[in-house]
């Protein structure tokens, strides 16, 4: 599949309430290297296998959630592209010049049907801790907590789904991969891929706008899922369910919350996806197999906990 576009998922901007906290939970745990301390407080990290300079940016805030999630395009004339496509699906395009983060260029903003702020960059540094790329070892810095490889994607809450995917879809060249629909043709959630993932972002339907499900790192196999799940129990990190699999996506999975109450889920696995392959749907009377493979049902502090 020729990479163009939309690229990757970016960063996300994560609110926390203790920063103290959140580091020990994001850089300890979860395996992020921290790379810089903004004047205004914001924590920036990367996993080890991430050339650019940082995916999530942590802020101490009064209230958890997401500020922002990012993609990253293919260069600035795609920038503009987007920009102009953005405007014709009816979105209201802001700009943020470059350097509001350290090593990021300009950046296009718009928010979504779901409430959620979403960015788009072409320029990033790379990072000075990155993979090697001269007869290159796995890693150059010794991996960590549960070794996340890279921020993965976001599942996120809102309203309007449908608009959300008509905006991806038709303005980014965002693929739906799976689908959960009622019998009466609701779509309650979709799964939407840049490249050639199962799912670079997923949204599901909700009375409340702009809310933050789970943020998603990607480790190797089961076998590291096991390994988080060990270091959850060891720490007393906050479990909300797993190690499982996901029917919907194939993935591998275990979730858990950040001291803030935000939910976090390291991931691995999960299927290719190919522009033209067919539709995965799943009906609601099977959603708990999707969600969860093994179990078959949902619990309700996975459907009713988010930031």
């Amino acid at each position: 599949m020729a990479m163009t576009g939309v690229l990757k998922p970016g960063f996300a901007q994560v609110r926390v309430l203790d920063m103290e906290q959140a580091l020990v939970h994001y850089r300890d745990r979860i395996g992020l290297n921290v790379v810089s301390t903004g004047d205004d407080g914001r924590v920036y990290l990367k996993a080890y296998d991430e050339f650019d300079r940082h995916s999530i940016i942590l802020r101490e805030a009064d209230e958890a959630g997401l500020d922002v999630m990012a993609f990253k395009v293919q260069d600035d004339d795609v920038l503009k592209e987007l920009e102009a496509k953005l405007v014709k699906e009816g979105m209201e395009v802001s700009h943020v010049p470059a350097g509001e983060q350290p090593g990021v260029g300009r950046r296009i903003s718009f928010v979504a049907p779901t409430g959620h702020r979403f960015d788009l960059y072409a320029d990033m540094e790379l990072s000075d801790n990155g993979p090697e790329t001269d007869n290159p070892d796995l890693w150059r810095t010794e991996p960590h907590g549960m070794k996340a490889l890279r921020f993965d994607h976001c599942l996120l809450y809102g309203g309007d789904i449908d608009g959300a995917q008509r905006v991806f879809e038709n303005a980014l060249g965002f693929k739906t991969t799976e689908v959960i629909r009622q019998d009466d043709g609701l779509q309650i959630a979709v799964f939407l891929s840049c490249g050639m993932k199962a799912h670079d972002l997923a949204i599901v339907r909700n009375e409340e706008d702009g809310k933050l499900h789970h943020v998603s790192f990607n480790i190797e196999d089961w076998n590291s899922i096991r390994d988080a799940a060990d270091i959850i129990t060891k720490y007393d990190i906050s479990l909300d369910i797993g190690p499982t699999r996901h029917g919907i996506t194939r993935g591998q999975t275990i979730y858990f919350f950040d001291p803030s109450g935000n939910r976090n889920e390291v991931f691995a696995g999960g299927y290719s996806y190919y522009p033209g392959d067919p539709l995965r749907v799943w009906q609601m009377q099977e959603v708990g197999k999707g969600i969860f493979y093994y179990e078959r049902q949902l619990n309700d502090r996975f459907m009713g906990v988010v930031t």
